[in-house]
């Protein structure tokens, strides 16, 4: 028998914002009627249907403003990828223990070894867990304050890179940059300090990033911070990228390097 809702408990829904119950209300009637549920038991049941449909949605919003190039998580990462690093500290890193103490994450290696991959799946992982996270490649968020310059609007873009529980820069350290860079990382990095967490990927070692900044004291401070406070992650091997390739052959099993064990460097 179809359950036809009334128009009075239409606008009562929508009053007290539940009309999301109206798609899964004649379904639950029909069941509860089915199985002899009790009352309370059908209110529980209708009111998680609810909770379920606020938290997915709210999940939907989360991952849209995180601004992910694509969707990546930890279940589909390749740990057979001929590729070393320290795997118990990037499955340590998933538990998002570092967010709740404003930790940072610096993952280092070659183009193409699963860098943006970990970082993207570490920022899905934390959207999931309900914080607020923002991906950008570390030239976009240049070109944001060098925008922010024309339109005096560079208060406003570092309070939307401040405001994220997550921030993460990609591919930082391609090129030298300018004063104004230097000056403008310097503040980010600054303001997030013990504030919030971030996770940088660069295909540099940290000792290479100082001769790009345009001061080496402001670097040094920059750095301190940042390096200081973070679980630093060395990925090598071969590219994904080319073994991705069409053609390409894959490496077997047992001619692929054994993970070497990496300490995390985290001073204090």
């Amino acid at each position: 028998m179809t359950t036809e809702i009334s128009p009075s408990l239409k606008t009562l829904l929508k009053r007290l914002k539940l009309s999301g119950m109206l798609a899964t209300l004649p379904d639950r009637v029909a069941y509860t009627r089915k199985t002899k549920l009790p009352e309370l038991d059908f209110l529980e049941l209708v009111l998680q249907d609810e909770v379920d449909r606020r938290d997915h949605k709210s999940l939907e919003t989360r991952l849209s403003r995180a601004g992910f190039e694509e969707e990546q998580t930890l279940e589909a990462f390749n740990w057979d990828a001929p590729v070393t690093f320290d795997r118990d500290c990037v499955r340590d890193l998933f538990s998002l223990g570092f967010l709740d103490r404003h930790e940072d994450v610096i993952l280092l290696g070659p183009v193409g070894v699963g860098k943006t991959f970990l970082a993207s799946a570490l920022g899905h992982a934390a959207c999931r867990a309900g914080h607020n996270v923002l991906f950008l490649r570390a030239d976009r968020m240049f070109h944001w304050f060098h925008q922010s310059r024309a339109d005096l609007s560079t208060e406003k873009i570092l309070r939307r890179l401040l405001a994220p529980d997550l921030l993460i820069l990609d591919d930082f350290g391609l090129r030298r940059l300018s004063p104004e860079q230097s000056s403008d990382l310097y503040e980010v990095i600054l303001e997030r300090h013990r504030r919030g967490s971030t996770i940088v990927t660069s295909n540099r070692v940290i000792e290479e990033w100082i001769p790009l900044f345009d001061d080496p004291i402001l670097a040094q401070s920059a750095l301190d911070r940042l390096a200081h406070n973070a679980y630093q992650v060395v990925i090598e091997g071969e590219s994904y990228r080319r073994q991705q390739r069409p053609g390409a052959s894959q490496t077997p099993a047992s001619e692929k390097p054994k993970t070497k064990n990496r300490r995390r460097t985290r001073a204090r």
